[in-house]
């Protein structure tokens, strides 16, 4: 057997695979027996098949079947030998006096190769690494929120500003019967108003256009259909069940024990600035997706590579399980392009700077990922072997392994991008970097 590849252009080659009788003989030889020693055909006592039937009926159609798997055997092998990325798979280029009754045989495949590039982090302008920051306004905001989860409802007689109400909204011709607890500042300034000194078994005759600003709320609390909450345009009544003022927690150390038990807050200012860095934390998971997908965009537009294009597409009519027209593939490439690039990209950056993840770290990594799980629940110390299991478990998921090897890499790329792009941090508050950042 001789194989071969001729070097059409930087990008495309054609590897030949030359099968002589001698190369796949003694394994066809070896399944006719086999098949004679077990056929069942009328008239001969099984095992007893004369050995020319068994080539008749059957030679053919394994000499076939020993010679693909040859060719496949050999060319993978070729392709590893010969170090050749390619990308897509070896096309069989077609043949017109070919034949089986030969007993030598020559394959001719096409193949595309991977360009050889140098990746390119300096664009023309610097990137902008945000860095979002806490609002006093947001500080406050949440420690309203706080003070408002540990305090507790006091029932009153009639409603009064930032009261909640419980009760139940209806309309019969559409549909609508809900009961909801709804907090009075949530609704529009003009239908407060109807509320205001209303009290227990009292009924509010209300527009859903004038109910809420945010009209989810109608969803939720209405009982309007998501589809129509944009378009709802009738009334409703409400009857009162239920009113409460909220009475707001203390902001006393007692609170603030309950919020940190390991005693670091001790103070209003200790509580704000804990809040601040909490909130921050939270905005960094945020700001480095976004200068991944930035720093992404600008090496894909700065590093410029041929790709076998006419190949791929080729590759790509019969890569499917159904086989596409030239239109739909020429189609398909389009929306790949960018992608296959940045997995070009992607590959060399990882393979040059060594980012490549090892098990050991995947297994790092499931196991804090499991004991800060544990930790959620008062597992504080979990036991070696109890957790060792549950690691095993996890690895033993493919899907997993994959998830948590894409979120290692992640953020091998992040810190190598940090460390070597072209970056200018800019402090925004949550609502610019939002704006600036998405165009929203």
């Amino acid at each position: 057997m001789n194989i071969s590849k001729e070097q059409i252009d930087n990008l495309n080659a054609v590897v030949t695979v030359e099968i002589k009788k001698e190369d796949y003989s003694e394994r066809v030889e070896k399944i006719l027996k086999d098949y004679r020693k077990n056929a069942n055909i009328p008239g001969f006592r099984k095992g007893h098949v004369p050995m020319g039937m068994v080539k008749k009926q059957y030679g053919d159609a394994v000499m076939a079947e020993e010679v693909n798997k040859l060719i496949q055997e050999s060319l993978n092998n070729f392709l590893t030998e010969e170090k050749l990325d390619v990308l897509g798979n070896p096309l069989p280029k077609d043949q017109k006096d070919f034949s089986w009754n030969d007993e030598d045989f020559k394959f001719e495949f096409e193949i595309g190769l991977a360009p050889e590039f140098e990746v390119n982090l300096q664009g023309k302008e610097d990137l902008t690494s945000y860095k979002v920051i806490a609002t006093d306004k947001m500080i406050e905001d949440q420690l309203a929120s706080v003070q408002k989860q540990y305090g507790k409802l006091n029932p009153i007689d009639a409603v009064v500003t930032g009261s909640l109400v419980a009760g139940m909204f209806v309309n019969e011709a559409e549909s609508i019967s809900k009961q909801t607890t709804i907090e009075l500042s949530n609704v529009e300034e003009k239908a407060q108003k109807l509320f205001i000194d209303a009290k227990v078994g009292d009924t509010i005759t209300i527009n859903t256009k004038e109910l809420f600003e945010n009209n989810q709320l109608l969803v939720s609390h209405v009982g309007v259909d998501q589809a129509d909450k944009d378009i709802a345009d009738f009334d409703v009544t409400f009857t009162i069940n239920e009113v409460n003022e909220r009475i707001l927690a203390e902001l006393n150390q007692e609170l603030f024990d309950k919020l940190f038990a390991d005693g670091s807050v001790k103070s209003v200012d200790d509580l704000k600035t804990k809040i601040k860095e909490d909130a921050e934390n939270q905005f960094v998971q945020q700001a480095d997706q976004q200068l991944l997908n930035t720093v992404t965009e600008s090496v894909i537009e700065n590093t410029t590579f041929d790709l076998p294009a006419e190949f791929l597409k080729k590759w790509l009519r019969t890569a499917g399980e159904k086989p596409l027209t030239e239109e739909e593939a020429n189609a398909e490439y389009e929306k790949s392009e960018k992608g296959l690039r940045f997995q070009l990209i992607e590959g060399k950056i990882i393979k040059d700077n060594g980012l490549q993840v090892t098990f050991e770290e995947i297994k790092d990594h499931t196991k804090k990922l499991i004991t800060a799980q544990m930790a959620q629940y008062g597992q504080m110390t979990p036991e070696d072997a109890e957790l060792d299991g549950i690691i095993q478990r996890v690895l033993g998921n493919q899907d997993e392994v994959k998830r948590i090897n894409e979120q290692l890499i992640s953020q091998k790329l992040l810190t190598f991008y940090k460390e070597n792009a072209k970056l200018k941090e800019k402090e925004v508050t949550f609502d610019d970097f939002i704006k600036e950042a998405y165009n929203q």
